[in-house]
């Protein structure tokens, strides 16, 4: 079978994860989780990786991470490389210890990166180690909230930005946006993902290129679907028919269709709904939080999906694959 496709750029930004191998624990002491954040420093010293933020459990990690120099599989190569031949070193044991491949999302990072943060923070609290997820000592969390020394290697500056500037009323949004997660569970910015591959609107896919291991560019069919983008005439009319156009959320399923789905720039969105840019992002990420906590909500975007003979954006429906 043909390995997995890849999409290497620079200033490629990526959701990482990787398991243990048929879920076995890859961190059996603190000693072991510390060689591997030895090893996430020396991927951002020796390639150029920009660490962002990271979470060790037990069976596996999550990490947020961008390649300025598009060497995505060798800096992954890199960390899973070097760990897995310490721990088996260590243990005096051979074979696998990750489960196949790590799994890469390439993100949008403006739309989702301060989201999928909250999400990698709040593991600790969903694998039942308790709320205090600010005192879980193998996650960026601590460091993000000043209460530990930050590395030199980890990179807090971007997800703190979207709260505002570096100081201490960024931080204080900021731990309160991750702990809204714990009070409103449910929301998870990965049911997003497009083709098991992208976390992002159309016009964040159609610029990239899809490139396999040898480097050719590939024909994906589902990319294809995606351009056929729609105008925003056409989406206000869609959400419309679905809702009429004096309901109450008609505006923001516009907004949100529009940006999210539709693939169309801040500003165009702005002058068509008259609204600020920020405005329209603001609402667009609002409204994509209720739609992941609403059951109703998704069903009312598939039927907008479906007017607008798009793809079924349902999350709860299998997403497509590429072909292998």
């Amino acid at each position: 079978m043909a390995r997995p496709l890849r999409i290497e750029y620079p200033g490629a930004f990526y959701h990482i994860t990787s398991r243990g191998n048929e879920r076995k624990a890859v961190f059996r002491s603190d000693f072991d989780r510390e060689r591997f954040l030895s090893y996430l420093q020396s991927a951002q010293e020796r390639y150029g990786a920009v660490i962002h933020v990271y979470c060790l459990l037990d069976n596996h990690y999550h990490l947020l991470l961008e390649t300025p120099r598009g060497n995505l599989s060798q800096i992954l190569h890199h960390i899973n490389g070097a760990y897995t031949t310490y721990f088996s070193v260590k243990r005096n044991r051979s074979g696998h210890l990750f489960q196949g491949r790590y799994r890469a999302i390439l993100v949008d990072k403006e739309e989702y990166a301060h989201e999928l943060s909250r999400y990698i923070h709040l593991n600790p609290y969903r694998a039942g180690l308790g709320k205090n997820i600010n005192r879980y000592g193998w996650s960026s969390y601590p460091y993000y909230l000043g209460l530990k020394e930050k590395p030199s290697w980890l990179e807090t500056g971007l997800i703190l930005g979207y709260f505002g500037s570096q100081d201490k009323g960024a931080v204080r949004r900021y731990r309160g946006f991750v702990e809204e997660g714990i009070k409103k569970p449910g929301i998870n910015p990965l049911k997003e993902v497009f083709a098991s591959t992208f976390l992002g609107g159309p016009d964040f896919v159609e610029r990239k290129e899809v490139v396999g291991e040898k480097g050719q560019v590939r024909d994906v069919p589902p990319l294809r679907v995606l351009k056929e983008r729609k105008s925003l005439e056409e989406i206000r009319k869609a959400v419309g028919e679905v809702l009429g156009e004096e309901h109450r959320l008609f505006k923001k399923n516009g907004v949100y269709v529009s940006h999210q789905y539709g693939g169309h720039a801040l500003k165009e969105i702005g002058n068509f709904y008259r609204m600020g840019e920020s405005a329209v992002s603001q609402a667009a990420r609002r409204f994509r939080g209720e739609v992941l906590r609403d059951g109703e909500l998704k069903k009312l975007r598939a039927q907008i999906a479906g007017k607008l003979q798009m793809l079924n954006v349902d999350s709860a429906a299998k997403p497509p694959t590429f072909q292998k």
